[in-house]
Formats: structure tokens, sequence, C-alpha cells
């Protein structure tokens, strides 16, 4: 395999974002800058965005063994080509100079996204359209990717590329409720649902995200707060029942489809039991949340689903989704990056999360805060980005 230096003006080693011990924190340190070789792309990242990810990783150190740090932080980039591989030829579909994004695995002390620069597999590459700041385009590769992985693998629901002309899901009219619809990933699953002609997408978030989610695709709103939240939900599938052509049957579940964006035991598994029966699938996000992240607590996590403690009915199928596993399927490799979120944006058939940036005088002080506001539950509605180095493009 070709090996290749780092071109003049690239320096040979930069700062890296590292968790060292859960709830402890966060260092700067210093990594190697490692040339591509044959089918890798070195990028000067700009920009990330935090994730719940972050938060579980750094206060509860999820899945970071004892012999893991330091555990280099970041999902995603926003940022420009630094440098393609001398031999064979570069990727066709991005050049030196190119603002790119994408999502990588954290942890990976080449690929993760929260350092100046990464060196990634070229299928985790996508050209940022021209409609579309790096801030903005940054909030799309983890939420838009587990939309895909968690309706196509866990869900089972189609979601063909391209949209073949006159074509329509066999589940059109089938109730699909999406819990934490107003979550970074809920925000582009209403929208990606909608798009591919899913029409009975009901919505479960603050009553303040409503009308933007109802502008998206969602058919009907709940607010999770409302204490009837449950018995609304099903009175209005069973009201609804007779008026859909296709989808629920009279044998079949109320609600086949279910995705729950936030996956926490008391918040939203313990009323979905009440809503799932048999012949539902329910994906649920992982990790499942047993006790939240605070200043005063640590947290509790799980990830397997079938081990929470709360009572299914017999005959659902349950899933906890593990979107860096979306490789598994050749096609979303091959074309998620490099084809369809791209397009995606920039046909605006999906809108970027809402932004909130956060502000700080260096790399380490930006992802403090940013840990500080997903600690408190602050997000609603909005994704929290941050600059990694230099100035936005």
């Amino acid at each position: 395999m070709a090996t290749s230096s780092l071109p003049t003006g690239i320096p040979q080693t930069h700062q890296a974002l590292a968790i060292i011990a859960p709830r402890e924190p966060l260092q700067s340190i210093t990594v190697p800058t490692v040339p591509p070789k044959e089918d890798e792309v070195l990028i000067h990242v700009k920009w990330t965005a935090s994730t719940p990810l972050d938060l579980h990783r750094a206060d509860g150190g999820l899945l970071i063994g004892p012999d893991s740090p330091p555990h280099i932080m970041g999902t995603c980039y926003a940022g420009t080509v630094a440098a393609l591989p001398p031999n064979p030829s570069p990727p066709a579909h991005i050049q030196v100079g190119d603002p790119v994004f994408g999502f990588v695995q954290d942890g990976n002390p080449l690929e993760a996204g929260i350092q100046e620069y990464v060196t990634v597999p070229s299928y985790k590459v996508s050209k940022l359209p021209r409609n579309l700041s790096l801030q903005e385009a940054v909030t799309a590769p983890t939420n838009l990717i587990t939309t895909f992985h968690a309706a196509t693998k866990d869900l089972e629901l189609e979601l063909p590329w391209p949209i073949p002309d006159g074509w329509k899901p066999k589940e059109a009219e089938s109730p699909i409720l999406i819990w934490g619809a107003a979550s970074s990933v809920g925000l582009y699953t209403v929208q990606v649902f909608s798009h591919w002609g899913y029409k009975n997408l009901l919505a479960v978030a603050s009553r303040k995200h409503h009308e933007s989610l109802k502008s998206m695709g969602a058919r009907e709103c709940f607010d999770y707060n409302d204490a009837g939240v449950v018995e609304k939900i099903l009175a209005y599938v069973e009201s609804t029942m007779s008026t859909t052509t296709s989808g629920t049957s009279a044998d079949g579940p109320r609600v086949p489809f279910i995705l729950d964006c936030i996956g926490s035991t008391e918040g939203t598994l313990r009323p979905l039991t009440r809503i799932a029966e048999k012949g539902s699938k329910v994906a649920v996000m992982l990790p499942v949340i047993n006790v939240h992240a605070g200043d005063d607590q640590v947290p509790e996590y799980e990830m397997d689903v079938a081990k929470v403690k709360v009572d299914w009915e017999d005959g659902t199928v349950v899933r906890g989704v593990r979107t860096f596993f979306y490789a598994e399927n050749p096609f979303l490799r091959d074309h998620f990056h490099r084809d369809i979120m791209p397009a995606l944006l920039e046909q605006a058939a999906v809108q970027p999360n809402p932004q909130k940036v956060i502000e700080g005088k260096t790399l380490l002080e930006r992802a403090h805060k940013a840990l500080d506001l997903l600690r408190s539950r602050a997000p609603s509605g909005e994704k929290l980005v941050w600059r990694v180095a230099g100035d936005d493009e």
C-alpha cells in the first residue's frame, strides 16, 4: 500500500480533545498528524457538534475500557481537505481545499472529530453543498446517518435511493411514532420520513415545537409533559384507523413503528411499553439511560435493551440503535456520504438543525461549556456547535 508524507505547511502534530477518566476534566493533548494512505483523506477540522454520546463518555465512561484513555472525542467534523493520497488516484468527488463534512468514529485517534486534523476513509467524506456553511452542515452527519440506520435496519422501513419515480412506501399510512421528535435525530427523522412519503408521522415533543414539526411533515403532535400523553396517542390512532387506506389492520398493532430518540428508562421506555403491542417494532437510541448525568450524580447506562427493567407485551420487537455499525450495509457505506446526505441538504429536502454556537477562548473551554449544557439537558430543538480550529468558511 502506498505511503505519503505531509505536504508543506501542515503541522506534524496537532491538538485533540480527550477524556482521561470519567467525570474528570477533559484534556487537550498533542497527537501526530497522519498522512492519508490509499482511500483516505486528511481534513483540517473547523467545526464540530456535540452529541449526547459526548456526555455518556465523559461522565459515565461509556464503553471506555481502563486501558483505552486518552479517548479522543467527536463523532462529526466539518472542515477542508488538507491532503489526498498520492497514489492511486484520489477520490473523484473531492479535491484539496474542498469544504467537507462527515460522520466518524469517536475514540479513534485518527478520525475522532474533536481534533484539528483527522485522517478518515474517503467513504466518510461528504462535499459541502454550496447553499450551506460548515457550521450548518456539521449538524447533519451524526443525526442523519442515525435516522437512515435506525429506519432501514431496526424498523425495517424502505428508504430507496434515488427515490424511483412514482414510488410510494408500502407503509405510507402506517402510524410511525417518533418520541423525542425535537431532538437532533428526531428533527431529521421527521423530515426524512416525510420526504420518502411516510404520511402518518406522530411526533412527541414539547408543545413549543409542534408547529415547526407539522411544517416538516408530522401529521399530529403530542406533548410528553401531558399526564395523559399515552392515552391521547392511542385515542388518536384508534380514531384515525378507519380513515387510512393502508398500514394498520384490525389484527395488527395500533402503532407498528416506534422510534425512541431519547432512550430513557423512565422518560420514554416505560410509557412506550403502554403503546407498543405484539408486532410493533421499537428502535431505541443507545445507551438506555437509567440515571441521568448531573453535577452531583453518576450516570448509569444500559447497552442491551433486553436488560432494561420494563415490561414489553409479548411479541414486541425491541432493538437498540447502533449507528456506528451502519457501514455493514454496503449501500449506505458507499452512498450515504458521497451521494445521499449532500443531495438531501442541497435540495433542501432536509434542513440543518438550528444551531447554538458555543463560544470560548480555547477548544477546551468550548468543550466544557458544551458538556455543561448537555449535563443540564438545556438543548431543545437545537444543536450545539463549536469551532475546533480557525475561522468559519
